[in-house]
C-alpha cells in the first residue's frame, strides 16, 4: 500500500527560474541513475525479495524514501520553468522562440509535452526504461549495484552543484548529496552484514560450487594489454579477496583453442557464403528429401 503526504523531506524552492538549468537538472530525475531508476529498483528488490527481515525493511524503506526525492526535484522543475517555460530572451535568434530554446539549451517538450513541468526523462530528452532497474534476487550482487548507483548519483549531483549559483536549487542539492552519503555507507554495510550473516560470500553467487568452473584459471590475472604496470597491484598477486584461492600475474591468457570451422546457416537466410549456388543446392537437397519420404 502507498500513501502519499502532501509535504516534501526537504525545500525544493529556487530563487528563479531557470529552464536551461531545469533541462540539466533532468538527468539526476530520470537518468540512468536518477532517482526514479533507484526509487523502481530498490522496489522491484524488495518485492522480489525471497527472505523476510530486516534486509527487505531496509530496501521498503530506502526505496520509499528516493519516491520522496523523484517528488522533490519534479517539484523544483517545475518551479524553474515558473514564467520561462522556453527560456526565450527578448533577442530571441531568428525572432523564434522555438529555435531560440534549441539554441538555448533548454528543452522545448518541458513546455510543449509537460506543460512546464518535468517528465521521466535525462537531459537529452531520452525516456526513462526500465532496462535500468536492477533486481536480480541475489543480494549480494543487487546490494553492490546500490551502491553503484549512489556513488553514480552522487558524481552527476555534485557536478550539478557547481552549474548553479542558485541558493535554493543547491540547498536541495546539498541535501541529496548528504542522503547519498548515507546510502552509499548503509549499502556497503549491509554486504559486509550478508557476508558476517553468512547468507552470501565472493564469489556471487556463493552457493554455486566452484568446482564446477575451471579452477585452474579462477585466480590468475591475464594480462591482455601492452600495459605492464597492472602485476604491481594487490589484484595480481597474494590471498584472493574471497580467501578461496591465491592470485597470480600471467602476461597473456594461459589456455588456448583452436578455431572451429566457419558455419553454414540455411541458405534461405541469404546470407554471403562459400558454397556456389547455394540456394539451389538447398532447394535440391529438400527436393532429395521429399522423394524419400
Amino acid at each position: 500500500m502507498f500513501f502519499h503526504r502532501q509535504e516534501l523531506q526537504f525545500k525544493a524552492t529556487p530563487e528563479k527560474p531557470d529552464a536551461v538549468y531545469a533541462r540539466k537538472l533532468q538527468e539526476v530525475l530520470g537518468g540512468q541513475y536518477g532517482e526514479i531508476t533507484v526509487a523502481m529498483q530498490y522496489s522491484f528488490q524488495a518485492w522480489n525479495m525471497h527472505i523476510p527481515g530486516k534486509y527487505r525493511d531496509l530496501v521498503f524503506g530506502i526505496g520509499a524514501e528516493e519516491f520522496g526525492h523523484v517528488e522533490m526535484l519534479a517539484t523544483m522543475i517545475a518551479q524553474l520553468l515558473e514564467d520561462a517555460p522556453l527560456g526565450i530572451s527578448d533577442e530571441a535568434v531568428q525572432d523564434d522562440p522555438t529555435v531560440a530554446a534549441v539554441v538555448g539549451g533548454t528543452d522545448v517538450q518541458h513546455a510543449i509535452v509537460a506543460g512546464a513541468g518535468a517528465r521521466p526523462v535525462d537531459s537529452q530528452g531520452n525516456p526513462w526504461t526500465g532496462a535500468y532497474v536492477t533486481a536480480s534476487g541475489n543480494l549480494m550482487a543487487d546490494f553492490t549495484a546500490n551502491a553503484n548507483a549512489e556513488m553514480q548519483g552522487r558524481i552527476q549531483v555534485a557536478r550539478l552543484y557547481h552549474m548553479t549559483d542558485d541558493p535554493g536549487v543547491r540547498d536541495l542539492l546539498a541535501f541529496l548529496l548528504a542522503r547519498d552519503t548515507m546510502h552509499q555507507n548503509q549499502w556497503l554495510r549491509a554486504i559486509e552484514e550478508l557476508k558476517e550473516d553468512g547468507l552470501e560470500q565472493l564469489p556471487v553467487p556463493s552457493n554455486f560450487p566452484q568446482g564446477k568452473e575451471h579452477t585452474d584459471v579462477s585466480y590468475q590475472y591475464q594480462n591482455f594489454s601492452d600495459g605492464q604496470q597492472a602485476q604491481e597491484g594487490s589484484w595480481a598477486h597474494g590471498p584472493s579477496v574471497d580467501g578461496n584461492g591465491e592470485l597470480s600475474y600471467h602476461d597473456g591468457p594461459t589456455t588456448s583453442a583452436p578455431m572451429p570451422e566457419v558455419t553454414h546457416p540455411d541458405a534461405r537466410l541469404y546470407g554471403t557464403t562459400e558454397l556456389p549456388n547455394a540456394v539451389e543446392k538447398a532447394a535440391g537437397l529438400a527436393q532429395d528429401k521429399l522423394h524419400k519420404e
